[in-house]
């Protein structure tokens, strides 16, 4: 999922799991519920873990919402829970599917999913249980997301852009490639307004991926927006809560790492859209970088 990118090659790179889960519209069978107290009980007192001493985990929360989803193939968790009115900035679901009692199904769920279980990485449990299939799902909620004092979308691009510089003024590694320090890349208000219609078109459309629902790729849209360009490339992110920390991530990722670090670009946009809800973590960034013919 995270590859180098050439300067036209456009791959889809997220820092969020990309489980893939769907909500059901079917009522929330009471059965199951019991779950998530199972969970906490074994979080205080776990024991061992494969065969290991374990170390006791924080109590989660048990919010009614999470035991309000329910999962199947078709989409990212991240929605499913957001439909259950759960904004999470990471999730997992787990299951078992047999047993006969809630006591049954936690015993399985720890040998199977112990470590799963015992994750500080989780704020949030919920369970359900849907005939003989017993789901537990684990998530942490999202930080709340900046209203009034979230910078405007030129503030936050120019925040990215000196990020980028500052990263380009130092030779880095971007997995295997060696990278020497770049020139700085200089803000562009034509890739910034392509930078802004993706990211607001991926937060209306709740959609994440360099290919527009219209077909445009970030050539057509960075032609669009008026730059005629000899190279071009893109990053995009989702769910970062920060210019700061949209960069960090890429910098983690060889494949985007390697965009900000290309001394072939010169020029750069960047811009992020929320989607209308407004709610936690439903930020979509996006980075243009370009060079011109």
């Amino acid at each position: 999922m995270q590859a180098h990118l050439s300067p036209l090659t456009f791959r889809l790179g997220s820092t969020l799991a990309a489980l893939l889960f769907a909500a059901s519209s079917g009522a929330a069978p009471a059965q199951g519920s019991e779950l998530g107290a199972m969970v906490n009980a074994y979080r205080a007192a776990p024991g061992s873990c494969r065969g290991a001493t374990a170390t006791p985990a924080a109590s989660l929360a048990e919010p009614a919402a999470l035991s309000r989803v329910r999962i199947g193939p078709g989409t990212f968790i991240e929605l499913a829970l957001e439909r259950a009115g759960f904004a999470a900035d990471h999730a997992e679901a787990i299951s078992v599917t047999g047993p006969d009692n809630a006591h049954e199904a936690m015993t399985v769920l720890q040998e199977k999913y112990c470590r799963t279980l015992l994750s500080p990485g989780f704020s949030a449990v919920g369970s359900y249980r849907e005939g003989n299939a017993w789901t537990v799902v684990l998530a942490r909620a999202a930080p709340p997301l900046p209203s009034e004092t979230f910078p405007a979308w030129q503030d936050a691009g120019q925040a990215i852009l000196a990020g980028v510089n500052a990263a380009r003024a130092s030779a880095r590694s971007c997995g295997d490639r060696r990278f020497g320090p770049a020139p700085p890349v200089r803000w562009n208000p034509a890739l910034g307004e392509a930078a802004l219609a993706h990211s607001r078109d991926m937060a209306a459309k709740r959609y994440f991926n360099h290919k527009a629902r219209d077909g445009s790729q970030v050539a057509q849209r960075a032609t669009r927006a008026g730059y005629q360009w000899s190279r071009v490339g893109e990053n995009i992110a989702f769910g970062q809560s920060s210019p700061a920390e949209a960069v960090a991530g890429w910098l983690e990722s060889p494949g985007h790492c390697a965009n900000i670090m290309n001394p072939g670009f010169t020029d750069m946009g960047a811009a992020y859209g929320i989607a209308a809800e407004r709610r936690s973590g439903l930020v979509y960034w996006t980075q243009v970088f370009a060079s011109p013919r």
